[in-house]
């Protein structure tokens, strides 16, 4: 005869766990952060592996402005699980954490704060708000990373505006010099007027908008080279057609650069009076056509590596400019 009062579960084998049914692990992690570092868990860790062979992974350090973001957890928290790996397979794998300290975006923040130097403040005034600036940054970002749960020598960070490291950083570049790795030389950069000072690639932006376009005349040295180069005849000056969006660029001009693998036509035109004008072929049509000429004739074609080095002269100063080869040259647009 059955019992109701019986207790079924007290009459089975089942497994028990001291586990809380919930993670709750908004509570539970910070707790084991704390506990990491009460007990100084990454200087045991370092003490333990010492002598073993080393892993090291040198991070890129992350800029002292702003808050974190899902890219900044992304990169440190993959990053914390490579070391940690290495660490467990019996590596001395060190993470020393970092930031970079200079740079045009704290500068503008602190001139938004106490305006640019030398009108409100002194330069080294401005200089030493950035500092403390960028300290405040780096202080806000080391407290999220740890709670990211990302373990390394959170008391000693570098940091590229450390006194020490900015010493370190010229006796290197003081090797550099000597070894002969530097040298001076032109190169165009971006250039921010209202900042003075240069800009990476990254930080420009460029604002969408319809451009004009202008069509140049780049009259040939040697015409008769020229013909020859494309076994014609025909009457007029030769002059090669360049199209461009930056007409301020002109004055700097030094070379016309065509692609070597597209073909290339002289074309006779009528116009006040006669001309022949080399345009890639693809482009003469349509070239024509916003150039607003309906008599034309192709006397000669030629590939863009067999013109090579013909020389045209500058359409506003008294130098030459010859035909270079590239490949990034297409029929896209222009005259070739």
């Amino acid at each position: 005869m059955s019992n109701e009062n019986t207790d079924y579960k007290n009459t089975l084998n089942l497994p028990e766990t001291g586990f809380p049914m919930r993670g709750d692990l908004a509570k539970r992690e910070p707790k084991m952060l704390e506990n990491w570092y009460q007990k100084s868990l990454y200087q045991k860790i370092r003490q333990a592996a010492k002598g073993k062979k080393s892993f090291i992974l040198h991070d890129g350090p992350p800029y002292a402005n702003g808050t974190l973001h899902i890219g900044h957890a992304v990169n440190k928290i993959l990053k914390d699980v490579i070391i940690k790996s290495k660490t467990a397979l019996g590596y001395d794998s060190p993470y020393v954490p970092g930031w970079d300290c200079h740079g045009l975006p704290i500068e503008l923040k602190v001139e938004g704060l106490v305006g640019k130097p030398n009108q409100k403040i002194s330069a080294a005034e401005f200089r030493e708000e950035c500092r403390k600036y960028a300290a405040s940054q780096v202080e806000g970002q080391k407290a999220d990373f740890i709670r990211f749960g990302v373990l390394g020598d959170w008391d000693n960070p570098y940091l590229t505006m450390n006194f020490d490291t900015e010493a370190n950083i010229i006796r290197t570049l003081g090797k550099v010099i000597k070894n002969g790795h530097l040298y001076k030389g032109y190169k165009p950069v971006h250039w921010c007027l209202d900042c003075a000072s240069s800009l990476a690639e990254a930080e420009v932006e460029y604002e969408e908008h319809k451009s004009p376009s202008i069509y140049v005349r780049f009259a040939a040295d040697d015409q008769s080279a020229v013909a020859a180069k494309f076994n014609a005849g025909g009457h007029g000056a030769i002059s090669a057609v360049i199209w461009t969006t930056t007409p301020w660029t002109l004055p700097s001009n030094k070379a016309i650069s065509i692609n070597p693998e597209l073909s290339y036509q002289l074309v006779q035109i009528s116009t006040e009076q006669p001309e022949r004008l080399i345009l890639v072929k693809e482009l003469v049509a349509a070239t024509m056509q916003a150039l607003a000429i309906s008599d034309y004739t192709v006397l000669g074609e030629a590939k863009g590596c067999d013109l090579e080095l013909l020389s045209f002269k500058h359409p506003f100063y008294d130098y030459s400019v010859p035909f270079i080869l590239g490949d990034h040259v297409t029929t896209e647009a222009g005259t070739g």
